[in-house]
């Protein structure tokens, strides 16, 4: 396992700017005399003590609360002591460098980004997923997924991936025996239904893999481009999903020269709405440059809605995108502008082609690529919008009005998606009776491996390294 770090570390843990409050944490190991020297008293164990922050020439820098921690029962399983100040930049700067300075002898440093929560980890404070969740619930975009990524910092996702490898490591233990004494003449498989109880646990992992990748929709959203012409109504749409004004609107074509980005919530589920410039040829510089990003876009979409005029809903230059969109990437054919034209201002939808379908990338369900059908709406009147929304929804694997019970990353549904194919290779194996135990036994320990990264029990320095350097620093 990693070294455990020794050194003491200090950051300012609020967020940068001004504000009513500014804490600074320091951890590390045996910290209750230095803090105390600091403080100029004794501090009582989790009590606040309000006192002044005095500067080593004796000048009060700022007065509020000083609060310390013994480890290992503190957030790091360290030592920790927090001060808690008025939230200027000026001063908690001052505070700081004050504490460096006054720490230099105990070889006090700044913070890397998320080592606060690393040094849990490390510390059987938390577990990787847990320590994950943190970051998770700081950058939640909506109540939905703070409550999910709360509910993964608690344990809950954690306590249901030791839940399917302990059923696991008890087969393994059974077969490993079995194994170690050939001379019994045990029929390993049928004696202890071991098939019947590997079909059990496949199927519990089923279970967990659903929720995950609903979880891993929670937490990254679905990354949507508007494509089509110009004057199709991509930037109205973009207006009347994001419900305010963010992009121009005129009846001249080509308004659109760059991206508009906008984040929208749809039950709880981010959308990355990106409105691009019209497709076209055209001899205008800048136009041309707008339509190659586009394209780049396109390219990175995990959803594309192809607007068209449902006045001309078969105009050979849609043909002609249609012909360049990217294979495996989910295309929804939107006819927009019903409302100018003299038919029904929405009609059942036409060859959903995704009926079981989901976004590659995006966790729900098996990946069903290429047309999701036609819908027809109105971005100025509204018709329409409300199945335009649940299409989204259904196209990435989300059930409305479900919650999932814990927040996911792309690492734990690869994790879980490897345990479940080395499950399937062991129920495989088994189906040669005993005559192959020591490879059933081979991918239960892999199964095992799979799901014990997902928690950090076999973890490498470099995905640590990976996952706490996008933490913010103070954390």
């Amino acid at each position: 396992m990693n070294a455990l770090p020794s050194d003491p570390i200090i950051a300012i843990a609020t967020a940068p700017g001004r504000g009513g409050i500014g804490v600074i944490r320091v951890s590390g190991p045996d910290l209750r005399a230095w803090a105390e020297s600091l403080c100029g008293q004794a501090l009582q164990s989790r009590h606040a003590h309000y006192l002044p922050f005095r500067h080593r020439d004796g000048d009060v820098m700022d007065e509020g609360l000083a609060l310390f921690f013994p480890g290992p029962h503190s957030y790091t399983g360290e030592d920790v002591l927090e001060l808690q100040g008025h939230g200027g930049p000026a001063v908690l700067r001052r505070v700081l460098d004050d504490c460096l300075a006054r720490g230099a002898a105990i070889g006090l440093r700044l913070a890397q980004p998320g080592e606060f929560t690393q040094r849990a980890f490390l510390n059987d404070r938390l577990d990787l997923a847990q320590a994950e969740a943190v970051a998770d619930l700081i950058e939640a975009s909506s109540t939905a997924a703070a409550r999910s990524a709360m509910a993964s910092l608690s344990g809950v996702f954690s306590a249901e991936i030791d839940a399917l490898s302990e059923r696991i490591v008890q087969l393994r233990m059974l077969v490993e025996a079995t194994l170690d004494f050939p001379e019994e003449e045990i029929d390993f498989l049928e004696k202890y239904q071991a098939a019947e109880r590997l079909d059990a646990v496949t199927a519990t992992l089923d279970g967990v893999l659903r929720t995950a990748r609903q979880g891993l929709v929670l937490r990254e959203g679905l990354h949507v481009v508007l494509a089509g012409q110009p004057n199709v109504g991509k930037s109205s749409l973009l207006n009347a999903l994001a419900g305010e004004d963010v992009a121009i609107v005129t009846p001249i074509a080509g308004t659109t020269r760059d991206r508009v980005i906008q984040q929208i919530h749809i039950d709880g589920i981010p959308l990355h709405i990106v409105d691009t410039a019209g497709l076209r040829d055209t001899d205008d510089t800048v136009e041309r440059i707008g339509i190659e990003r586009t394209w780049a876009e396109i390219a990175r979409a995990q959803v594309i809605l192809h607007l068209q005029d449902a006045r001309h809903p078969d105009d050979p230059l849609d043909a002609d995108i249609v012909r360049r969109l990217p294979a495996g990437t989910p295309v929804l054919r939107v006819l927009n502008k019903v409302d100018l034209t003299s038919g029904e201002a929405v009609r059942p939808d036409r060859g959903s082609g995704g009926g079981q379908g989901a976004v590659p990338g995006s966790g729900g369900g098996e990946a069903v690529p290429g047309d999701h059908g036609e819908i027809r709406i109105s971005a100025r009147t509204g018709a329409g919008l409300d199945t335009l929304r649940a299409r989204l929804l259904h196209i990435a694997g989300w059930t409305p009005g479900a919650e999932s019970p814990w927040l996911a990353r792309e690492r734990h549904v690869q994790a879980l998606d490897a345990a479940r194919e080395h499950l399937l290779l062991a129920r495989e194996h088994a189906s040669h009776s005993d005559q192959v135990l020591d490879l059933f036994a081979e991918e239960l320990r892999l199964a095992h491996e799979a799901l014990c990264e997902i928690t950090g029990q076999f973890t490498s320095d470099d995905l640590l390294g990976e996952i706490f350097s996008r933490f913010c620093i103070g954390k």
